[in-house]
């Protein structure tokens, strides 16, 4: 969606007449858009200014387009501004510009190469470096617009850092985002002159094919040949993704169901039902494969930001470039509120029980499960009601039922579409009716002789002799994780303390860093902690479990006991402290339930009550 769009000549007009920010807020404004706040007003009062300069120049063509804040469809990304034209030889290109009003920034670590410090809304915040935003911009547009394919458009991305001073210049030229800014080159308040030949050498006459901007905000968005061989290639190859047993038939159904949808063009939504460790995610990834190999517009769509940016490791392997390429194809239920009916042809919603009624930020959104159908032709819900975890959780087989029905999607609920083989825990189904039945959830007490299954549990009375049986295990592939629930206060993130977690016998652990998003693959994070936000849809070979004083085991009663009051108040996002008794107890289990269901070999824990270390051991 374009937001402001007109010729070289009367961009500058509009600027020296100081209309240009009244006009872009107009515009927002009869768009619908959330934007044209007033720090944002300022920055296009400032930064508009200086583009101007760049391109109120004698050799650009005052035919030339400018373009500003052009949102890029089926997301919530603005482009700051673009300049469409042709070069000296005819070559139609398109300049993207990433304007930043920083006046300085520092390299955050070594192993962050997407990401700088700087001083944004009042504080020092971690934000992308402008390179990789710029050139992570183009490639959705390359990799979306049949337009710019069909007409040999150009992209050139670029960033404008109009206030930054020189003497932080070698904080962004940092060989460490070398890969960003030699493809998106950025320039400072010093090199005006550079800046405006780099815009010349692709930008002088207008466009022989007319408003480029409009052929790209009018023409068909689907995914080009490009990026469908780029994803077919990282899935077939890897072993992480192979289907098996009713995998592959709820596969083939789902093709199926696809075809449906574009034969008649009536909605419809699958529920698939499955239990930690069966596949659902393995299944949703080679969907979206052969979505975009069928060039539809796909998406896998997760509300944890974990599981996304795990699976675009694996899939890449840590190839920086190909994350960036792919990546829009792996999105949050965030913004999908603006979504046109039936944006995309599927939206696959993986780990659907955490989807909520509003997101935070989301300022026009109303229900996730809603939005989900609504944005999608054939929307595929992938769930486990006993994963749900805070009280905002409402991703249920019910709440998908009511909105099909007001949304006139037709809903596939079958055995079809039940996952049941266990492929986590040494592909035992015991073992998770193992902690069913530890956990007194079962109607009856059931006896699970866990011996028997090739699977290692533990329960340690140390919790450093927990660490260090984890740490040995995690030096062979670095596929072994500390978990814990929502007991432990987060005293680092509010600077109380150097720690979080202690425990007896000394145990001292952090949370999980905020800013570490492949906490789960980072060979850096094995000392940390990892909570169930970050843990939830992700596997490891051995996990490790801090159960706190939220869950104990009365002997008197021979009961399980949770305790809403043990959950530390620095958790906001639960809901449990205030949630009703019998609530607070579903979700206490709920999170154990699926933290001590993360082990594909092995499941190590350390509880603080000692009653209930006894009886977890009375019951293997």
């Amino acid at each position: 969606m374009i937001v402001y769009n007109d010729i070289k000549r009367q961009f500058v007009n509009d600027v020296k007449d100081n209309s240009i920010a009244d006009k872009i807020l107009d515009a927002i404004k009869m768009r619908g858009l959330n934007a044209g706040h007033e720090k944002e007003y300022s920055s296009w009062q400032n930064s508009m200014q200086f583009m101007r300069n760049i391109v109120d120049d004698s050799e650009i063509d005052d035919e030339v387009r400018i373009c500003i804040e052009y949102n890029i469809p089926l997301t919530s990304k603005r482009v700051d501004f673009i300049i469409a034209g042709a070069d000296n030889v005819g070559k139609e290109n398109i300049v993207i510009v990433e304007l930043k009003q920083w006046q300085k920034a520092e390299v955050v670590a070594d192993d962050m190469h997407y990401c700088v410090k700087t001083f944004v809304a009042n504080t020092d915040r971690i934000v992308c470096h402008p390179s990789y935003q710029a050139y992570s911009y183009s490639c959705f547009l390359k990799n979306y617009s049949q337009s710019l394919t069909d007409e040999s458009i150009n992209l050139v991305p670029c960033a404008y850092l109009h206030n930054y001073q020189p003497e932080y210049r070698q904080s962004l030229s940092n060989p460490i985002y070398k890969e960003w800014f030699e493809v998106a080159p950025f320039f400072i308040k010093n090199e005006v002159a550079i800046f405006s030949d780099f815009v010349k050498k692709y930008i002088t006459k207008k466009s022989s094919k007319g408003d480029l901007l409009y052929l790209i905000d009018h023409g068909r968005l689907r995914p080009t040949k490009a990026l469908q061989d780029s994803l077919a290639s990282m899935v077939k190859g890897n072993k992480e993704f192979m289907l098996l047993d009713e995998q592959a038939v709820c596969f083939d159904m789902c093709i199926k169901t696809m075809n449906q949808c574009l034969k008649d063009r009536k909605k419809r939504t699958i529920i698939i039902q499955g239990g930690p460790g069966t596949g659902k995610s393995v299944l949703a990834v080679n969907l979206l494969m052969e979505y975009i190999n069928q060039s539809l517009n796909a998406s896998y769509v997760t509300k944890n930001s974990a599981p996304r940016e795990a699976f675009l490791q694996l899939l890449t392997k840590s190839d920086a470039k190909k994350l960036v390429n792919i990546k829009q194809l792996f999105r949050s239920p965030f913004g999908l509120s603006n979504c046109d009916e039936n944006a995309y042809d599927c939206l696959i919603v993986d780990e659907a029980h955490r989807l909520v009624k509003k997101m935070y930020g989301d300022w026009s959104g109303e229900n996730q499960v809603k939005e989900c159908i609504n944005a999608s032709l054939l929307s595929i819900f992938l769930l486990d009601e006993d994963q749900a975890v805070t009280t905002k959780d409402i991703g249920s087989i019910n709440e998908v039922q009511y909105w099909c029905k007001e949304l006139g999607s037709r809903l596939i609920i079958t055995d079809e579409t039940k996952l049941v083989s266990q492929f986590r825990c040494n592909g035992s189904d015991a073992y998770i009716q193992f902690i069913d039945d530890l956990l007194q959830r079962l109607p009856e007490t059931i006896h699970v002789d866990i011996s028997e299954l090739n699977f290692d549990f533990k329960v340690f009375d140390d919790p450093n002799e927990m660490r260090e049986a984890l740490r040995d295990k995690n030096q062979i592939n670095n596929k072994s994780r500390m978990v814990a629930g929502y007991c432990f206060d987060w005293n680092v993130k509010h600077h109380r303390g150097d720690w979080d977690i202690m425990l007896g016998d000394n145990f001292k652990a952090k949370w999980n860093l905020e800013n570490d998003k492949v906490w789960a693959i980072n060979p850096r994070s094995f000392e940390e902690v990892g909570c169930i936000h970050t843990a939830q849809g992700l596997e490891f070979d051995y996990v490790g479990v801090f159960i706190g004083k939220d869950l104990t085991y009365n002997p008197i009663t021979g009961r399980i006991e949770t305790n809403k009051e043990a959950i530390s108040k620095d958790d906001k996002s639960s809901g449990i402290r205030s949630a009703k008794p019998e609530k607070a107890h579903q979700l206490i289990l709920n999170t154990y339930k699926t933290l001590l269901t993360r082990g594909q070999k092995g499941c190590y824990v350390y509880c603080e009550d000692p009653e209930l270390r006894k009886y977890i051991r009375s019951r293997y």
